[in-house]
């Protein structure tokens, strides 16, 4: 009896479900970045802008679900960069290049190849950060390095969205696109800190004015969600100077001691999860 019990408590071991959901997350946005390379070559430009935009809503899930259910690892890091490579980095320029950037020919191709090579480096940046033996002060994780992926995609993909909404032929030229792309895949690579909105904090007299601004956007989105998307990507780009004004503020103060903080909350990528 006790070792036919035993036989059975073993056979129930392994990783539970809640290990499984962040991973599944992860799964579920690089099937959406591989259905947005779909629809690029179907034509349907729309819905393959639709899908890198899911894929950047499941990004976002899968590392906060993983340290919620405190399920993070290393082997989930690694699939997530994986993800966000493709998603964020192939996707984005095969779409555009398949609008507009082929009728550039060999040039267009260069550009197009450029921006997921940068993704890569991006990426890369961030791995090898991961085994430094000294972890930054811990107010760096107030910002990121450079312009993260996702927030890279929807930079590179404004002027397709534009060309959505108004009725000229200019947003899809090859000349914008390209420039368009290129300045944002230097984005990412450099060493530019930005706001990352994990750990900052609103001001009690600020709640209400973010909150009406918040409302406000959404409304827009709902209503003109190219022109909306469109419009935070251009938000997001004037932020820029404030978050490296706002870091070198920072950097200039002393740091406490033990005051440091890991590096996985520096860059976009989330910590290593359950995967």
């Amino acid at each position: 009896m006790d070792n036919d019990f035993n036989g059975r408590r073993g056979r129930l071991r392994g990783f539970s479900i809640n290990r499984l959901i962040p991973n599944m997350l992860t799964l579920a946005a690089l099937c959406s970045g591989l259905t947005a390379i779909r629809f690029g070559l179907q034509g349907q430009m729309k819905l393959a802008v639709i899908a890198i935009f899911v894929a950047a809503v499941l990004d976002a899930l899968d590392g906060r679900v993983a340290r919620r259910l405190g399920v993070t690892s290393r082997f989930g890091a690694e699939l997530d960069s994986l993800s966000d490579f493709l998603c964020f980095g192939v996707a984005p320029a095969l779409v555009l290049y398949m609008s507009s950037l082929r009728e550039a020919g060999s040039l267009g191709w260069i550009v197009t190849l450029m921006f997921p090579m940068c993704s890569a480096l991006r990426l890369a940046r961030f791995n090898t950060a991961l085994v430094s033996d000294t972890p930054p002060p811990a107010w760096t994780g107030a910002f990121f390095t450079g312009v993260p992926a996702p927030m890279g995609a929807l930079l590179g993909l404004m002027p397709l969205m534009l060309s959505f909404e108004i009725e000229a032929a200019w947003p899809r030229h090859p000349v914008v696109v390209g420039t368009v792309l290129v300045l944002v895949g230097g984005l990412m690579v450099s060493q530019l800190p930005t706001f990352s909105f994990k750990k900052g904090r609103v001001p009690r007299h600020m709640v209400l004015p973010l909150l009406l601004g918040a409302a406000l956007a959404m409304g827009v989105l709902a209503s003109s969600p190219w022109i909306g998307l469109s419009l935070l990507g251009l938000v997001y780009c004037s932020l820029i100077p404030f978050s490296w004004m706002s870091y070198q503020r920072q950097a200039r103060q002393p740091v406490a001691a033990g005051e440091v903080v890991n590096l996985r909350a520096v860059e976009p990528t989330p910590p290593p999860k359950g995967e």
